[in-house]
């Protein structure tokens, strides 16, 4: 019998696996995707989880960062069946005191709203969304592309100058409530750029918490936070069929065991049947790296000092989220928020700092902060006719949900936390459907003890130090392995840029010039890890 085989094999279907999958089939290999699970799609997934007719997003919902990604944005989805749909308000702010502020794609809507808590707040924030068009497209190319990104560095810097690009790198580099601080005056305006901060697992407090918080927020104010009209799940059905196209293809249920490794090299994998699967020219890892090294690569192939780092690695938070079937509209006190696909609930400024503060000490915060999902306001296909198909996520420490008691203890402040804000909410509930982080490792063994990052996203696990201190690309210390997953730059979220960068490893690997860059690689590895 003759051993299955392809010019690549990649481990995962997660979306960067299937972005990587996409890449290579452009190039013209053959490419097969071996999925663990029954399902493609890693973390974007959609099922009637709660009632007939809802369509629940298992686990991320919005795509601010997809929309923009030039790497998703170059596959041209669209030709693939893949629709986006936006809410009327990107997102609102509700105070505990049920105050809102407003991000629209309006920008004379958002400088109303943030001018409401100070005036003179809605020309600051004009002036950051000035010098966000300014900065980009060199900016977003920079993000998304192999580290060190020269190309688009440099360009960055012929339209900053060197004055105003050193400027730039602290404005990055602060914790998201003192870049608020210094920009404006009002809680408004503070609380859409800290409050975005807060999607990562980063205290607001924390240095670099900033640059998530500006990015969101701007992305938000710009292109908005789309959603895939009919489910998340559309995003993965789109990128199946377009690898499909392309003589692709992709097997579930199929577990990976261990990576094949020879000499020094990857030489394809072998499924937990026993089965082995030759790679001809590469294999693509879309799991964490705590998985890989050590894991699915025996020790004895990896430098010991990775495996020493490896030890340090440092998950982001765990995740509780609830999912609702709601027999109408989210009755919130604050009618600004009505319109808005994404809400932040739960904090003011010291609320978050709180909040953060607690889980950095490893403590279940008194008062969650919560991200909460409208997703029929975003995309009408999501459930039947006034109804609402719902979401709320929130974090906690890691380890914390272990017992049942503990998880619905958590689930009963969400919805006290929603019902504060809507009185009514409790009696629209036809339905719930819970995921701690047992439930969320359990449907996607990816999101290790619920953690939907791949790695905290602080800044000693950012660029080259992530996954480990290292080159920051996707070349591991076996040739032609690549780590494509949300472990390595530039980290979590759904834009394909993990995917997207070991994709051009393995092509530069394979071509004309591949001995030169493998030799360039190995003198590199040598260098950190002897």
């Amino acid at each position: 019998m003759s051993t299955e085989a392809a010019d690549a094999v990649v481990i995962g279907a997660g979306h960067n696996g299937l972005v990587a999958a996409n890449l290579l089939a452009d190039a013209g290999w053959s490419v097969l995707v071996l999925e663990a699970t029954e399902q493609p799609g890693g973390a974007v997934q959609t099922a009637e989880l709660t009632e007939p007719g809802f369509h629940n997003d298992l686990f991320s919902s919005f795509y601010p960062l997809g929309a923009v990604s030039p790497v998703l944005r170059g596959l041209g989805l669209e030709e693939h069946g893949l629709r986006w749909r936006h809410a009327p308000d990107v997102l609102a702010h509700v105070l505990p005191d049920d105050r809102c502020a407003v991000l629209s794609r309006n920008l004379d809507r958002t400088t109303a709203s943030v001018d409401e808590f100070a005036p003179g707040d809605g020309a600051a924030w004009r002036r950051l969304s000035e010098q966000w068009q300014e900065l980009r497209d060199p900016l977003l190319a920079a993000l998304f592309t192999p580290f060190p990104p020269v190309r688009p560095a440099l360009k960055l810097l012929r339209r900053t100058g060197t004055g105003d690009a050193v400027r730039l790198a602290r404005m990055l580099t602060l914790p998201a409530r003192r870049l608020a601080d210094e920009l404006f005056t009002g809680e408004g305006a503070k609380l859409l750029l800290a409050g975005n901060a807060a999607h990562s697992d980063l205290s607001v407090d924390n240095a670099g918490s900033a640059v998530f918080g500006w990015l969101l927020a701007m992305v938000g104010q710009d292109t908005g936070f789309p959603v895939p009209a009919g489910g998340a799940g559309e995003l993965t059905a789109a990128l199946v069929r377009r690898l499909e196209s392309r003589g692709g293809k992709v097997h579930c249920g199929r577990p990976v065991g261990e990576v094949l490794v020879a000499g020094g090299r990857a030489l394809g994998v072998r499924d937990a049947a026993g089965d082995p699967v030759r790679a001809h020219r590469a294999v693509l890892a879309d799991v964490p790296a705590p998985v890989l090294y050590g894991g699915l690569v025996a020790s004895e192939w990896l430098p010991s000092r990775l495996l020493d780092d490896l030890r340090t690695f440092e998950w982001d938070s765990a995740t509780v989220k609830v999912n609702w079937a709601l027999s109408g509209p989210v009755p919130w006190t604050a009618e600004n928020a009505r319109g808005g696909g994404t809400i932040h609930l739960g904090a003011d400024l010291d609320g978050l700092s709180a909040f953060g503060g607690e889980l950095a000490r490893g403590k279940t915060p008194r008062r969650p902060f919560l991200l909460f999902g409208q997703m029929t306001t975003s995309d009408p296909d999501r459930s039947p006719a006034g109804t609402e198909a719902a979401w709320a996520y929130t974090h906690v420490p890691r380890g914390s949900m272990a017992g049942r008691g503990a998880l619905e203890r958590r689930v009963k402040r969400i919805e006290e936390t929603v019902e504060a804000h809507a009185p009514g909410f409790a009696g629209l509930i036809k339905n719930r459907h819970v995921q701690g982080p047992a439930e969320l490792a359990q449907h996607n063994p990816a999101l290790v003890g619920g953690a939907i990052n791949g790695g905290t996203t602080a800044i000693h696990q950012q660029l080259f130090f992530r996954p480990v201190p290292g080159t920051g690309r996707a070349d591991t210390p076996v040739d032609r392995l690549y780590l494509a997953g949300a472990s390595a730059h530039p980290g979590g979220a759904v834009h394909g840029g993990p995917g997207a960068n070991a994709a051009r490893a393995a092509l530069a690997r394979a071509g004309k010039l591949g001995g030169g860059y493998a030799a360039v690689i190995r003198a590199a590895h040598r260098a950190l890890y002897s």
